[in-house]
C-alpha cells in the first residue's frame, strides 16, 4: 500500500523526496486540522471563557492528553509543549541542567544538543565530556562508565537516532547506567517518534525532547516530557502571560504544571495538528512503519552498494531513516545541486554536526533520508539519476 495518497505534497509535486531526516510532509487530516482552527473557531486558550475560546482550550488539551498516551507518560502534567527539539533542549539546559558540575553528551549529536552548553561556558574537559564510538558509529559503553565514574551526579544528554547517519543509540541502557551513578538522562528525540515506539516508563529517561514537524506534524511545535518527580525542581524557561496564579508588584506566583512552563500564547493550531499526526501514525501502526522503512532501508543501502564509487560510514545495522555516504573523487554539494536539477530533493553537508564530521575528516555527507510513505520507486529514481550524476561530474 502506498502511503503518499494522504499526504497532498505528493499530489501537488513531481519532486522525488528524501529528506524526511529534515522534515517530513504533511498529513492532510494534519492541515485540515489547522485549517478547521483558523476558519471555525480561532480564539486563544486558557483565557477567556466564550465557545470558541472553551473548544480550542478543550482541543490543545486533548493533544497533550493524547502525546501522553502516545509515549506511556503517567500524567499530562509531564508533557510541556516547545516550538520543538531545540527550545526543549535550551530549556532543560538552562532551567536544570545549569546545576551540573559536568554534562556529558555523545559523539553523534546535533548541534542543537553541543552550543547550548557552550553558551554556559563549558568546553571539552571543562564541564562537558563526550563519549566517543565503537565500530559502526555504536554507543562506547565503556568509555561513557569511565566518565561516569569520575563524573557522578552528572547530566547526560544524547540522541536517540542520529540524523546524520541514522544509528540507534540504546538509551534504555543509557538511563540505567547513568541512573546507577545518581546522573539525570535527557534523550533527544528529533528523529524517534516518526519511525519507532517510544515507551517512557520502559525507556526510564528523566527528559525526552519531541519534534512535531519531523513526525508529520506542523513545523514550530513540540514537546519535552519531564519525570513527575522532577517538575518542581525545574525552573520556568521564560514567564508571562497564562503562567500566572497571582500577581502583585512585590511578588508573583506561578501555576502548576504544565502551565508553568508555557508562556504567552501557543501554537494553538500546531498542537491540535500534532495530536491528529499522532492519531495517523497510530492508525497505521509502527510495526507497519518499521518494516516497511527497514525494507526500504536495505533497498537503498543494497543499491548504493553496486555503485563503486559510493563511500560509506556505517552499515545497516542498529540504523535506521537517515543514510549518509559519499563518492570518491566528487564534491557533495556538486552532487546535490545536480539531483536538484533532476528534481531529486536530498541532503548535503554537515548535517548540523560538524564536530563527527571532523572527527571524520570530511566536510560533510550525501543524506537520503526516509519515511514511510517513500516506495522503492523512489529509490530506484535516485539511483538512476545519481549515478547520472556521478558520470558527469567523473567525465
Amino acid at each position: 500500500m502506498s502511503y503518499k495518497k494522504f499526504f497532498p505534497y505528493f499530489k501537488n509535486s513531481d519532486i522525488t523526496y528524501l529528506d524526511s531526516g529534515a522534515t517530513t510532509q504533511k498529513v492532510q487530516s494534519v492541515i485540515a486540522s489547522e485549517l478547521e482552527y483558523y476558519t471555525d473557531y480561532c480564539a486563544n486558550t486558557h483565557r477567556s471563557n466564550f465557545g470558541d475560546a472553551n473548544k480550542a482550550t478543550i482541543h490543545y488539551e486533548e493533544s497533550r492528553k493524547y502525546l501522553q498516551k502516545f509515549i506511556n507518560a503517567k500524567d499530562s502534567s509531564e508533557i510541556i509543549f516547545t516550538k520543538g527539539v531545540t527550545e526543549s533542549i535550551n530549556f532543560i539546559c538552562s532551567s536544570f541542567a545549569k546545576n551540573f558540575k559536568t554534562v556529558i553528551i555523545s559523539s553523534l549529536e546535533h548541534h542543537s544538543n553541543i552550543v547550548p552548553w557552550h553558551m554556559q561556558g563549558r568546553s571539552l574537559g571543562d564541564g562537558l565530556e563526550v563519549v566517543g564510538y565503537k565500530d559502526n558509529f555504536a554507543f562506547d559503553f565503556d568509555e561513557f562508565e569511565r566518565i561516569l565514574v569520575k563524573n557522578p551526579n552528572s547530566f547526560v544528554s544524547v540522541t536517540h537516532i542520529s540524523n546524520a547517519f541514522g544509528t540507534i543509540n540504546d538509551i534504555k541502557k543509557i538511563c540505567a547506567m547513568a541512573h546507577k551513578y545518581d546522573s539525570y538522562v535527557l534523550i533527544d528525540g528529533a528523529q524517534s517518534l516518526a519511525h519507532k515506539k517510544i515507551d517512557i516508563q520502559d525507556i526510564d529517561c528523566d527528559f525526552f525532547a519531541i519534534s512535531g514537524h519531523k513526525t508529520f506534524a506542523p513545523t514550530g511545535v513540540g514537546a519535552v516530557y519531564i519525570k513527575q518527580e522532577l517538575l518542581n525542581r525545574v525552573e520556568p524557561y521564560q514567564t508571562g502571560g497564562a503562567t500566572i496564579k497571582t500577581v502583585t508588584y512585590n511578588s508573583s506566583t506561578l501555576l502548576d504544571s504544565p502551565y508553568k512552563f508555557e508562556a504567552g500564547t501557543q501554537n494553538i493550531a500546531g498542537v491540535i495538528g500534532f495530536r491528529k499526526a499522532l492519531e495517523f501514525i497510530d492508525e497505521v501502526g509502527y510495526e507497519i512503519i518499521e518494516k516497511q522503512e527497514y525494507r526500504l532501508y536495505e533497498y537503498l543501502h543494497n543499491e548504493l552498494k553496486k555503485i563503486s564509487e559510493v563511500v560509506f560510514y556505517n552499515t545497516t545495522k542498529e540504523t535506521i531513516s537517515n543514510k549518509s555516504f559519499n563518492i570518491q573523487g566528487v564534491i557533495h554539494d556538486d552532487v546535490g545541486i545536480l539531483l536538484d536539477k533532476q528534481k531529486i530533493a536530498i541532503r548535503v553537508g554537515h548535517h548540523c554536526a560538524m564536530p563527527i564530521m571532523e572527527k571524520l575528516e570530511i566536510k560533510g555527507t550525501i543524506r537520503v533520508s526516509l519515511a514511510f510513505y517513500n516506495d522503492f520507486d523512489d529509490i530506484d529514481i535516485f539511483i538512476v539519476a545519481l549515478k547520472r550524476a556521478i558520470k558527469m561530474l567523473k567525465d
